[in-house]
Formats: C-alpha cells, structure tokens, sequence
C-alpha cells in the first residue's frame, strides 16, 4: 500500500455514490441557471464565471500550495485542468444551440465509450447498439425528428471527448487530497478560460447582479460538483463512474424542461432513454 492509500483510505461505495448522484443535480441546476445568463454576457463570459469564481473559491478554502506537486502530478493536473476548462466552454456552446438534455446526451458518448473499451463483455455489443440508435434520433441526420443545429451537435461532441478525457486523467489525480487536486485543475483551467471570456465579454462581467449569479453558477456547476467527483473517483472504478454518469442526459432534461421550459419530442425522450439504458448496462456488474 502506497502512502498516498494510507492518508486517504476509500470510502463506502454507496456514500461514492450517492455524492456522484448529488455532484449530477447540482451540475444540471447550474447549467440550466448559466443559460439564462447567455443572452447578456455571451457563453464565454457565463463560462470564465463559472470557472474564474470556481478556482478562486478552492484555492481559498483548500490553500493547495501546502502540499507539494511531483512534477508527475503536476503535469497530470495540468491536463486534468485544461480538459475541465475546454469542456465546460464546448458544453455551453452547445446549451446556446440545443436543448440541455439532447447536449447531454450526446456529451455522455465520452464516459460510455471509456466504459465499453474497458470490459470486453457480449452485452456490451447491446449498449453500443442502444448508443446509436439513440444518437440516431438526436443528431440532425434525417427527418423524422425536429431538426437540431448541427453546430450545437458538434460542440456537444467535442465535450463528450473532453469528458472521457476527465475521467481517465481524474482516475490519475484522485489518490491526491480532493479538495486540493481539484484547486489545482480549476486553477489550470481557469488561465486560459478567464482570458477568453474578459476577451468576449469585457467590464460588463463586472456587473454586481452577474457577478452574484456567476457565483451561484461557480458553485453549482463546478466547485461543488467537482469536488463530489473527485471524492467518488477514489472509490468507484472508471466503469463503475460512468454508470454512475449515465443519468445525466435524462436529469439535463429534466432541468431544461423545469427551469428553462425546454420540452422534448416523444422520439427524442426515447432517444436519450436509450443512451442512458446503453450507459448503465455497459457497467452493470
């Protein structure tokens, strides 16, 4: 047992998940808050908030510059950091052009994908057929659903990549203390991130009333949910956590539909119950 193992024993795995599931509303309430604020500072202002208030709140709470970074680590949390960053920009690019739940849907493609190539089951081969035919009837390739802008879909496939992204490199940051790995990644994320959207947006991000929901938005969407995760990461499997992530697409629906009055077409709530059906099963024990 490493000494890192011994400072950080793992948790229960039902408390895992039960943070996980609490990190997905959270995440969702936020997102659904965050696309109120586009029309008024733009994506990439509402996204420097989210990561900019995120980082800062961490780096106050958990001072992670008490404990030392290994070049390894350091390197690691680098990327971990730019992958937060860069999907939570693509992701709300996509809510400015599609639905929430259809953007989800689509992101989830990433975890699915770590769990398929990790197990080599037959009933995998299920779930991949689920995934596609589900994504079938999301992406704006025929005509038998209400057509969606094929540039939300690309953006909200390129947060899936991110996402597969943040699960393997959170796997390899997450023996570290959480409160202070995730610190670190906001801050990465936030160096870049911030600059984009002062660049967009300009003096009016420091609007007192945005400024208060942009704080509301950090904490749901980014310092609480990412601490929750990295919390579970410790415990749960990188297969057993994107189960776990596979809810996503339907509590994204559900958030649109209730806070932004986004409703669904009958053909695509079977589609995103289809991906969510493909994600669970590919890592049910």
């Amino acid at each position: 047992m490493t000494q890192e193992e011994k400072v950080l024993p793992a948790a229960n795995p039902w408390l895992a998940g039960m943070a996980l599931l609490c990190s997905q509303l959270s995440l969702n309430i936020g997102a659904a808050v965050a696309k109120h604020l586009f029309p008024r500072i733009g994506v990439e202002g509402v996204t420097a908030y989210r990561v900019g208030i995120a980082a800062a709140l961490m780096l106050l709470v958990f001072r992670p510059w008490r404990t030392p970074l290994t070049r390894k680590q350091a390197l690691n949390l680098a990327i971990y950091g730019s992958v937060i960053g860069l999907m939570n920009l693509l992701i709300y690019r996509a809510f400015a052009h599609i639905p929430l739940g259809i953007a989800v849907a689509i992101e989830v493609a990433g975890p699915l994908t770590v769990a398929v190539l990790s197990s080599h089951r037959p009933r995998d081969f299920v779930a991949v057929c689920l995934a596609v035919a589900g994504l079938y009837y999301l992406l704006p390739i025929h005509g038998h659903v209400d057509q969606l802008d094929p540039v939300g879909v690309a953006y909200a496939a390129g947060a899936a990549v991110c996402w597969a992204l943040y699960i393997v490199f959170g796997k390899r940051v997450s023996l570290m203390p959480g409160g202070q790995t995730v610190a670190w990644a906001m801050l990465a994320a936030s160096l870049f991130i911030v600059p984009i959207g002062v660049w967009h947006a300009g003096e009016v991000l420091l609007t007192p009333s945005y400024l208060l929901i942009g704080l509301a938005i950090a904490v749901m969407s980014s310092a609480l949910p990412y601490t929750l995760e990295m919390f579970s990461m410790r415990t749960l499997s990188s297969r057993t956590f994107s189960m776990f992530s596979s809810a996503a697409p339907a509590l994204s629906a559900l958030a649109g539909m209730a806070v932004l009055g986004e409703h669904l077409s009958l053909a695509q709530w079977l589609a995103i119950s289809a991906i969510v059906a493909a994600s669970a099963l590919t890592s049910l024990r």
